[in-house]
């Protein structure tokens, strides 16, 4: 009987075979000769030329090659690698592990002593950040290139040379080919694998948008709200509404609420920012924070993520201020750094006949008997010259604010 022989995917087919095919990437430009390759970590998004790359490497080096997925593969695996090497003190290695980042703390620990005796060529491919997820003495040992997300242009040139690869154009309108490279959202690996079903199409005319949706589904976004990309992003929307930018920040929220993120976790960044960054340029701000977050936690989704929103929305465009939270600090520096100074006798309480005699509250000045309820006393302790922490800004309530502070400041000096 004859065994089917399954056809490779076409990525698999158009794979580049040399690193000036590699599509929007210049990592080749950081190898400095493939005779004495040093071990590698291959950093970014999927479907970004990561093992196209390792793979030419591999074959310009002439090293022998092996290939594995940390997902599929376990210690054992790489044990009956390193038991070969042993055997053959002459004998060296290519180890491509796609995904990396799934190996634990001491799965990447067997790999250190081949690499130090130089039997070992490490290749990892990851999509995460190798600075949280790898052990610094694996980093130490290799070099990491970083991978960018491909673009629109680099897409088409992919679609291209699928089609000189096939002889055969695309069944899709020029609106459709633009929405499929959207669709792909940066990732060559899902754009081919879609090219390859329209290309086993029998469309007697060419796919419009709208029927290019009804036959293929939307990539799903990246976001892995434990990892980098949630800190990136949460990190996006706090700046762009510090920035003003109302609609940057709308977008930043929706990318999050789309990739599945805790509402309450951005609401509660929201609370924050409320106070860090409008501060009192808008006291009602923190009111709205609080609210949004209760809003959510009385609704939940979706109605409660329009509070969510709303409140982003007021942020952006609230005024700004670091007033307060730059004050906080300057004060928290000045008391770790004097230390347990007392408060002046006159304004502690003496509520016992000891106290008044050690002159507890002697000539405190009640405010609110003195000329507009200001009796100019000083309340920093009798060893500390007075301090300027709190500087209002001229945004907001605050300009308010510093109407007053600057009063009462020309009343003590007078």
């Amino acid at each position: 009987m004859q065994l089917f022989e399954q056809t490779p995917p076409l990525a698999d087919r158009i794979r580049p075979r040399e690193l000036e095919d590699l599509i929007g990437q210049s990592a080749g430009e950081r190898i400095s000769s493939f005779d004495n390759l040093q071990s590698l970590i291959l950093w970014g998004p999927p479907g970004s030329g990561k093992t196209s790359f390792a793979k030419i490497l591999a074959r310009k080096s002439g090293l022998r090659f092996e290939e594995t997925s940390a997902v599929m593969s376990g210690t054992a695996r790489f044990k009956a690698i390193f038991d070969e090497l042993a055997a053959d003190p002459l004998a060296k290695v290519i180890l491509l592990i796609d995904e990396i980042h799934h190996l634990n703390k001491s799965q990447q620990d067997i790999f250190l002593p081949h690499l130090e005796n130089g039997s070992l060529v490490l290749i990892g491919t990851t999509t995460e950040n190798p600075s949280f997820e790898l052990r610094p003495a694996l980093l130490s040992r290799c070099k990491t290139i970083t991978f960018d997300r491909l673009q629109l242009e680099d897409l088409e040139k992919i679609l291209r040379r699928a089609e000189d690869f096939m002889q055969k154009e695309l069944p899709l309108t020029p609106e459709a080919r633009i929405h499929l490279c959207l669709m792909s959202d940066g990732d060559g690996r899902y754009l081919l694998n879609r090219a390859e079903e329209l290309f086993s199409m029998k469309a007697r005319e060419k796919l419009t948008v709208d029927e290019l949706q009804k036959i293929a589904p939307k990539r799903a976004i990246v976001y892995d709200k434990r990892e980098e990309e949630h800190y990136n992003l949460i990190s996006a929307l706090h700046k762009s509404m510090r920035g003003s930018d109302v609609d940057a920040a709308l977008y930043w929220l929706n990318r999050m609420l789309i990739g599945g993120e805790d509402p309450l976790y951005i609401a509660r960044r929201v609370v924050r920012f409320a106070s860090e960054d409008v501060g009192l340029a808008d006291p009602n701000a923190l009111v709205q924070a609080i609210a949004a977050r209760q809003t959510y936690e009385m609704l939940g989704s979706p109605e409660g993520e329009l509070a969510i929103s709303n409140a982003v929305i007021y942020m952006a465009t609230a005024p700004k201020s670091n007033a307060g939270y730059v004050a906080s600090s300057r004060a928290k520096n000045c008391a770790k750094f004097y230390g347990s100074l007392p408060p002046p006798k006159k304004i502690r309480n003496a509520p016992t006949k000891l106290m008044k005699e050690l002159g507890y509250a002697e000539g405190y000045a009640y405010d609110h008997d003195a000329e507009n309820a200001f009796s100019g006393e000083n309340f920093f302790p009798d060893e500390l010259s007075r301090k300027k922490f709190y500087r209002p800004v001229e945004r907001g309530f605050e300009r308010e604010i510093k109407k007053r502070v600057d009063w009462w400041d020309k009343r003590r000096k007078a």
